[in-house]
């Protein structure tokens, strides 16, 4: 008899490369959709429609509208779809390693305000969308109470690590005030109902850190 031909799997760089532009293409797809008809209104389908894919592929790729939702955020914190945290990218990792206070947090400001200007129109939607849908506003809580909290607790443990605070502060508080000044609301209030010019939203948050972390 006849031993049965052994089977090898392997990995196809062509497949994968396919397989990476078409999740790229839905969260293009899907961002898109969702700035333009809100979270509640767009639909898988819509999003399959908008890809040139299936909805069950949409479906196969991110398990339900959350998770696309979840995608999309992650991609507009991140500016990219690449499977790297935050704090591990190249900038905030400059920032760490700097050792002068005054222009870490001048270099936060810059990478921060650059962030947000991509997370608060998206945020815009996810606000809205916690309202009504339970999943969205699981999401938010998520990315605003725990991940964002535990993302300026790092950053300030970065800057204390270089010298004292002012007046005191602790590391806690200070990363209460980098929470509170860099949130998506301060920015839409500043950006949006004032007019600020994105330099203007980013020299503005430069001088208030300084201002109110670091002696004078």
């Amino acid at each position: 008899m006849a031993r049965p031909v052994k089977t090898r799997g392997y990995s196809s760089p062509a497949r994968a490369a396919q397989a990476r532009e078409t999740r790229r293409r839905t969260l293009d797809a899907a961002m898109r959709l969702f700035l333009d008809r809100g979270y509640p209104r767009t639909t898988i389908a819509a999003v399959g429609a908008e890809a040139g894919i299936a909805a069950d592929t949409v479906l196969h790729l991110f398990g339900s509208k959350a998770g696309l939702l979840r995608a999309v955020m992650d991609v507009v914190v991140g500016g990219d779809d690449e499977d790297v945290a935050v704090l591990d990218r190249a900038d905030p990792q400059a920032m760490r390693q700097e050792t002068d206070q005054r222009r870490q947090l001048t270099m936060f400001a810059a990478g921060v305000s650059a962030q947000l200007e991509r997370i608060r129109p998206v945020d815009d939607i996810l606000r809205s969308a916690a309202v009504v849908d339970a999943d969205a506003a699981a999401l938010r809580e998520d990315l605003q109470l725990r991940q964002r909290r535990g993302a300026m607790r790092a950053v300030a443990g970065w800057v204390a690590a270089n010298g004292p605070l002012r007046d005191g502060r602790t590391t806690e508080q200070a990363a209460a005030v980098l929470w509170t000044v860099t949130s998506p609301e301060v920015h839409r209030m500043l950006r949006v109902d004032w007019s600020w010019s994105a330099q203007a939203y980013q020299d503005w948050l430069g001088a208030t850190l300084l201002a109110t972390l670091l002696e004078p």
